[in-house]
């Protein structure tokens, strides 16, 4: 059954999955492992209400405590985990990342979080949950099938353009000794440069990060003084100097902006919105 999001080309980067009622997307590129439970939620199948609904995934957007409490149980249910596993990150568009153990499980939906400014989680842990928030933003998930290591990261223009993708790599590397060339990366559904305009203070931050080379693929400008900008190709470009192989690499083709009505986008609703989540685990057993 098809949830019938707008898609930028025909390629099959997503498999459009419902599961309990709930309606979510999965990466073919990581389900062919067999190693990982993992979705990124869709605004649907949850019991938020108003523009929050139905499916937010956030604490911080002014819901019913007790409906994003639902929200995650019916999310665990869908993707197979479970919400006390579940463990989320306190996001500020830095490019921190957490190495994520057992003891942390639950934190920041069953329990407190005793972190702050963390954009990033990693962990080895089998049937620990990462969590990560999305509303236009771009999500990245990653699997190292040989090490079996898990992350997600969320990298809007900042944690871009400070190449949070190569920062959660290097991470994978040093704590888990992990070889980029085994890695699968996945960036997620995220807002398309058609949609995206930036003005030119976010665009020199990119010149001054990126090839001169690269300009030209990244952004254009406009007639109005302001620019289009392409995180799905500067994020590709991250994980490529990184040294995930291309064949290893699943960029979206989902615009979140183009998709209002099934996605949460903070552009589309004129920061009227709830959170789609980024759900990665290794399986147990």
């Amino acid at each position: 059954m098809k949830i019938g999001l707008k898609y930028k080309n025909e390629e099959h980067i997503f498999d459009e999955c419902i599961s309990a009622g709930v309606p979510f997307l999965k990466y073919p590129i990581l389900e062919k492992e067999g190693l990982v439970e993992h979705g990124i939620s869709t605004r649907l199948g949850g019991v938020s209400e108003g523009f929050l609904g139905s499916m937010n995934l956030s604490y911080t957007r002014g819901d019913d405590p007790a409906h994003v409490d639902e929200n995650y149980r019916r999310m665990a249910a869908a993707i197979g985990v479970k919400p006390e596993h579940m463990v989320c990150t306190h996001q500020t568009h830095t490019t921190n990342v957490r190495i994520v153990t057992r003891e942390d499980a639950g934190k920041g939906v069953t329990r407190e979080k005793d972190y702050t400014d963390v954009d990033g989680l990693i962990t080895n842990v089998p049937g620990i949950c990462l969590v990560t928030f999305y509303a236009d933003c771009v999500p990245l998930l990653f699997l190292d099938p040989v090490k079996k290591v898990v992350a997600s990261s969320h990298s809007g223009w900042r944690g871009t353009v400070n190449r949070m993708g190569q920062v959660t790599v290097e991470k994978m590397q040093k704590e888990f000794g992990c070889d980029p060339k085994n890695i699968l990366a996945c960036v997620g559904p995220s807002i398309c440069q058609e949609c995206y305009e930036v003005s030119e203070d976010v665009i020199d931050m990119f010149r001054a990060n990126f090839r001169e080379s690269e300009y030209d693929r990244l952004f254009y400008a406009k007639e109005n003084g302001k620019f289009q900008l392409d995180l799905w190709k500067a994020n590709e470009l991250v994980l490529t100097d990184a040294g995930i192989r291309p064949e290893h690499m699943a960029v979206t083709n989902v615009c979140t902006c183009c998709n209002p009505e099934l996605l949460f986008s903070h552009r589309a609703s004129k920061g009227k919105r709830g959170n789609l989540a980024a759900f990665i685990a290794l399986k147990e057993g």
